[in-house]
């Protein structure tokens, strides 16, 4: 792939197609390009003008792993928002560092790039918020970048708030070396089309990656993973949990794929992805992947798509609780699992919120159907 996108030509660069297996039950071929328009973009950082020491914004665009993923990659490139953490060795940073994307509508395209470098056992938390300026038509293009140094931990939590209207297409990559920990959790509820490809890979002995996901689609919307775990190193473990409900019309798509190297004896990897559909209208697709080129590994793969288990509503309300609040309380126990293991308490406690939030939106739509019908 070619790895420049100029400003003059970018409009004309070629999309990709549901024919590609990466690309598979997306909705890609919606996207209309020439619908945006580039407009500058300046994330805020931690809200109050003070940057935490080691982080910068802008300058020149870093790229940590070379080739661009595709074209999406290669657009944030050319319009990219940076900001650039970098932790020295032996460093703790205590408080999340949170970045604050707001973008507005009216056909905007922004292209925030977040880099990390942290180095030799140090430690850092970074919190992504995209948010909506308005309810207008908007082509957000995130990518991260994460490299961890040998017994770094780094922890990052990507959080979609965005209005109906926008889309979203982006990229999380990751690189741990020795003893290294790193943690990718993703919260979607926004977005008319919300797409996140992450790729944690692991080349140095004994480094661990975990992958959380929790999203909830509703109206028309659809949301859409895809995950690679990628032993290149022996010794290392890998572990991913993405859950996610869609109610009314939406749809989501998981497909993942844990890839072990032939050098990567001893590894462990997990991959979970379990899906709730919580009305008639609604679909989900979950395809998991295993790609094992060596022995003396140990590795598993389940994903469910069904909807809430009756058994669980039926206990709710043999003990007088409403039926349309057990379906509540039930949603809400099943993304428990992955609300637990999110950095920064005050970002989880909103997130809980937003998705009861959801639920009562969901229920206000389908009470409206049923007095139509």
């Amino acid at each position: 792939m070619n790895d420049t996108v100029t400003i003059d030509a970018w409009r004309d660069v070629t999309l990709p197609t549901p024919d590609e297996e990466i690309w598979r039950y997306s909705r890609i071929t919606d996207l209309d390009l020439s619908a945006y328009e580039p407009v500058p973009h300046a994330p805020n950082v931690d809200g109050d003008g003070q940057l935490p020491q080691g982080v910068t914004i802008g300058g020149v665009t870093v790229d940590l792993f070379g080739e661009a993923p595709d074209v999406f990659a290669l657009l944030n490139r050319t319009f990219a928002a940076q900001v650039h953490v970098r932790v020295p060795a032996g460093t703790v940073v205590e408080a999340p560092i949170v970045i604050t994307h707001t973008v507005p509508g009216s056909g905007a395209l922004v292209a925030p790039r977040l880099v990390v470098e942290a180095g030799r056992d140090s430690q850092v938390t970074v919190v992504e918020r995209f948010v909506s300026d308005g309810d207008g038509r908007a082509l957000v293009l995130p990518v991260v970048q994460i490299r961890a140094d040998a017994a770094a931990r780094v922890q990052y939590l990507a959080v979609n708030e965005l209005s109906d209207a926008a889309w979203s297409i982006g990229h999380q990559q990751a690189e741990g070396d020795r003893d290294s920990s790193t943690l990718l959790a993703t919260v979607t509820l926004g977005g008319d089309y919300a797409r996140v490809r992450t790729e944690a890979r692991l080349v140095g002995p004994g480094g661990s990656t975990r992958q959380v996901a929790l999203y909830f689609a509703g109206g028309d919307q659809m949301h859409d993973f895809r995950t690679i775990q990628d032993h290149a190193a022996p010794y290392t473990s890998s572990d991913l949990l993405f859950k996610g409900a869609v109610q009314d019309r939406s749809r989501s798509v998981y497909t993942g794929l844990i890839r072990i190297r032939e050098n990567a004896k001893g590894t462990v990897a997990y991959q979970t992805n379990r899906n709730l559909t919580l009305s008639d209208g609604a679909w989900a697709e979950s395809v998991p992947n295993l790609d094992i080129q060596t022995n003396d590994v140990k590795c598993s793969h389940a994903s469910t798509v069904g909807p809430i288990d009756e058994d669980q509503r039926f206990y709710l309300e043999s003990r007088g609780v409403r039926p349309e609040v057990a379906e509540r309380l039930v949603v809400l126990g099943f993304f428990d699992e992955v609300l637990s293991q999110l950095p920064a308490s005050d970002i989880t406690a909103a997130v809980r919120a937003s998705v009861a939030a959801k639920l009562n939106i969901g229920a206000d739509h389908a009470a409206g159907a049923e007095v139509a019908s």
